[in-house]
C-alpha cells in the first residue's frame, strides 16, 4: 500500500480519535485535572518547605521559586497522563470488536494506530497549554526567549509522540480495559524519583544513582533549562535519544501486537 493511501487512513482514524475526544471529554478533564492538582498541592502544601532547599537559594527561597523550579515536571506528568488515557483507548478498541472490522477493511493497518498516537499529540498540546495556562496564574514567570519556548514545545511533543506509542503498546498487550488503565501507571510513578521534584543531589546515594539515569530525569533537567533560560548541555542530547529509542521500541512493539494479537 502507497504512502499517500496509508497518509489517507491515517488522517480518517485520526478524526475517529478527535471524534471521540470531543464526544467523551470526561477523561481529557481529569487527564487535565490531574497535573493540576499536583501542581496545587505540592506548591501550597510542600513549596514553602522544598523551595528553601533548593540549591543556591541559602534557605531564602519559597513557593514562587519552587514553582519555576517545579513547573517542567508537571508538565512533563501531563504529558504522561495523556499518554496514560491512549492505553485505556487502545484497550477499548481491541475489546470492543471494532478492531476484528478494521482487519476486514481495506486500509493500512497502521493507521489504526497513528490514529490513536497523533490523538493523542494534539490531546497533549491542549492539556500542556491549559496547565502551563494556570501555572502563569498562579505566578510562573520564565527568562526564556521564543526561541527557547519553540524548543521547550518540541521536546513535549517529541516525548508525548514517544511516551504514546509505548501505551499504545501498552493498550494493546492488556487483557482488559482495566489493566490497561494500570500496566502504564509507571509513567506517573517515576517522575517522583527524578529531578521532578528535588533536586537529586539531595537523594540518598543508591537513589540518587537511580534518579540520575533513569529516561525521564534528562527529559525534564532539559525541559527545566530552555523555560528557565539556562543551558542545556548534554542533558538535551540524552533527551532526544531517550525519546527516539522509546518512539522506535514502542512503534515496533506496536505494530508487532496490532498484527499478531487477535482482538479480544
Amino acid at each position: 500500500m502507497s504512502a499517500s493511501y496509508t497518509a489517507r487512513d491515517s488522517a480518517t482514524m485520526l478524526r475517529r480519535n478527535l471524534l471521540h475526544i470531543r464526544r467523551y471529554p470526561s477523561l481529557s478533564i481529569i487527564l487535565v485535572a490531574q497535573p493540576i492538582v499536583f501542581l496545587l498541592v505540592f506548591v501550597y502544601v510542600f513549596g514553602g518547605t522544598l523551595g528553601a532547599g533548593l540549591p543556591g537559594q541559602d534557605g531564602g527561597a519559597g513557593r514562587g521559586d519552587y514553582l519555576v523550579f517545579i513547573t517542567p515536571g508537571i508538565l512533563f506528568m501531563t504529558v504522561a497522563s495523556v499518554a496514560l488515557g491512549t492505553a485505556i483507548s487502545t484497550a477499548t478498541d481491541m475489546t470492543t470488536g471494532i478492531i476484528a472490522r478494521f482487519r476486514a477493511m481495506n486500509i493500512a493497518r497502521v493507521s489504526v494506530l497513528t490514529g490513536h498516537v497523533l490523538g493523542a499529540v494534539i490531546r497533549t498540546g491542549f492539556a500542556v497549554v491549559v496547565v502551563t495556562a494556570f501555572a502563569f496564574l498562579l505566578g510562573f514567570r520564565s527568562d526564556a526567549g521564543p526561541l527557547r519556548w519553540l524548543g521547550a514545545i518540541g521536546l513535549l511533543i517529541l516525548i508525548a509522540f514517544s511516551l504514546t506509542w509505548l501505551t499504545v503498546g501498552l493498550g494493546l498487550a492488556a487483557d482488559s480495559v482495566e489493566t490497561a488503565s494500570n500496566t502504564p501507571l509507571f509513567l506517573m510513578i517515576l517522575p517522583f524519583v527524578s529531578s521532578a521534584f528535588v533536586p537529586t543531589d539531595a537523594m540518598p546515594a543508591g537513589l540518587r544513582q537511580f534518579a540520575q539515569h533513569q529516561p525521564f530525569t534528562p527529559m525534564i533537567d532539559t525541559l527545566r533549562a530552555l523555560v528557565t533560560g539556562a543551558p542545556t548541555g548534554s542533558e538535551l542530547w540524552f533527551s532526544i535519544g531517550w525519546c527516539v529509542a522509546i518512539a522506535l521500541l514502542g512503534y515496533l512493539w506496536s505494530r508487532r501486537l496490532f498484527l499478531r494479537v487477535p482482538a479480544k
